[in-house]
């Protein structure tokens, strides 16, 4: 059993088309990756500071002061930062200890025999060596990518025509699709 999909282009149609993709070859992509990257630290400081939880949906535990284990004086969540190119967006942290919650991983003492840190009464613990958990935070939610791919359709959606279709061939159905609303501003 074979499968096939007939189509015709009209000359008019493909001159648009043509067109269209030269307003996207020739958009500001820089435009798009700052939004993008705007927004995804925006989403990565809302999950340190409401949402307390790991990107997959997992919840942090909470620490004794109440507060979400990642962020207790905030400086993490401050830290969030993006680098932007019209080609790529990166987000992240320049903290010295954000990679070890991130990923998690063993402490060990540099220059002396042990750790040294206050402990949940206050007074001072001392440890050979910590194994710190990952407790990740960067990275994106089913909702976040939800959010990055309407954002980025709308900003799309600025610099071409809606694109001319062809009457299919046959009977395919059809499905609706809501229009993404713009987020960010642009």
């Amino acid at each position: 059993m074979s499968f096939a999909i007939s189509f015709y282009i009209e000359k008019d149609s493909l001159v648009a088309s043509l067109m269209a993709l030269d307003g996207f070859i020739n958009a500001p992509k820089i435009e798009l990756t700052e939004g993008l990257g705007r927004l995804i630290q925006g989403q990565t400081r809302r999950r340190l500071v409401d949402e307390k939880t790991a990107p997959n949906g997992e919840e942090w535990k909470p620490n004794k002061a109440g507060t979400s284990i990642l962020y207790a004086s905030g400086a993490l969540m401050r830290s969030i930062d993006y680098a932007a190119t019209s080609d790529y967006v990166a987000v992240g942290s320049g903290l010295n200890y954000a990679r070890i919650h991130q990923f998690g991983g063993k402490i060990e003492p540099k220059n002396a025999k042990s750790l040294r840190f206050i402990g949940v009464g206050g007074g001072a613990v001392f440890a050979k060596m910590v194994q710190m958990p990952a407790r990740p935070y960067i990275g994106l939610s089913a909702d976040n990518a939800e959010e990055i791919v309407h954002t980025a359709e709308a900003w799309l959606a600025r610099f071409a025509d809606p694109l001319p279709r062809a009457e299919p061939v046959g009977n395919w159905g059809s499905q609706s699709v809501p229009a993404a609303e713009p987020v960010g501003n642009w």
